[in-house]
């Protein structure tokens, strides 16, 4: 009976999904972040969001819930009725790296129904105009040939800048130190007067910089040259280093348990959002490429940057005071 039991139950849930998501959506769809308005999660959020709520015939509304590195954003979806009118921008940073470095009220790989990415951010290598080296192996010669003499910049212990210097530092086999700062303002203030020898950045970050002349592009970080600095090498090619790819991912996702037939209309809404040539234009002028992908293939992304992150973690020791 028990068994019987089970199966009615897991019937009738099949049931009432399929009901719901037939007449979907007949309301307005809430997006969540994480973070204050303005940061990239957001924006991604609000380019979005205008034509999923278009192409839907439902308002798309963003809703900024900021505080505990996202922490707060995330638990508000996860209170949400698992119905596709509750929906979350995710990235890299809370979902493939702060789970290994604190305490979090979720589990990365079982507590969403991913939808779909919706953007991937480069980071670039760079340095001082005045640094000698002019290619990723002269810089690496250089730190090499005066161990423990060189340090780069990131935004705080933990963060994607400081994993990808962390990264470089393991497979070049260098003696060098991560120095953290409140922030990337303070961080690049220090790095372009000399006081630190090179930090990883978003590009979008150091554009107006290394176009101005203030900071020297060394390599991209991830396997492929950025459209945006097409005569910059990836650290891959310019060091010989195969393995080296750190790149943020952002992505939509729902509360575990939302019925695939939602998941599927909002990643084909996306989809369709993402081929705008002005939308894809605006990303272009904030260092991020359009990427769209299956549920399924969300997953194996969300799964594959997690312990690829932790690996790292452990592997460099990395800790949050």
């Amino acid at each position: 009976m028990k068994v019987i039991s089970k199966v009615i139950a897991l019937l009738l849930l099949f049931v009432v999904g399929q009901v719901s998501a037939q007449g979907y959506p007949n309301r307005p769809i809430k997006i969540i972040v994480g973070f204050p308005p303005g940061q990239s999660v957001d924006v991604v959020a609000r380019l979005v969001g205008p034509p999923m709520s278009q192409s839907l015939g439902q308002g798309v509304v963003v809703d900024n819930r900021p505080g505990a590195g996202g922490a707060i954003g995330v638990s508000a979806l996860l209170n949400a009725p698992a119905d596709g009118y509750t929906a979350m921008i995710a990235s890299s940073g809370p979902m493939s790296i702060n789970p290994h470095l604190s305490k979090v009220p979720f589990d990365p790989k079982t507590s969403f129904s991913p939808i779909t990415m919706l953007a991937s951010l480069q980071y670039v290598l760079v340095t001082q105009p005045t640094f000698p080296a002019n290619s990723l192996r002269e810089m690496i010669a250089i730190v090499k040939a005066n161990p423990d003499k060189h340090n780069f910049a990131g935004s705080g212990n933990g963060t994607t800048q400081h994993l990808a210097g962390e990264l470089l530092k393991m497979q070049a086999g260098l003696d060098i130190k991560f120095i953290p700062y409140a922030g990337s303002t303070a961080a690049l203030t220090d790095l372009m007067a000399g006081r630190v020898t090179y930090a990883f950045e978003t590009i979008a970050t150091v554009l107006p910089l290394i176009q101005g002349g203030k900071l020297k592009a060394i390599a991209v970080s991830s396997l492929k040259r950025s459209s945006q600095l097409p005569d910059v090498p990836t650290v891959a090619e310019a060091a010989d280093l195969p393995d080296f790819n750190v790149v943020a991912w952002i992505g939509l996702v729902a509360r575990a348990g939302t019925p695939p037939e939602i998941t599927n209309r909002l990643a084909a809404e996306a989809r369709k959002a993402l081929q705008s040539p002005e939308l894809r234009e605006r990303y272009q002028t904030l260092g991020m490429d359009p990427v769209s992908s299956s549920p399924t293939d969300l997953q194996k992304i969300m799964n594959e940057a997690y312990d690829r992150y932790g690996d790292l973690i452990k592997r460099a020791n990395i800790k949050i005071d």
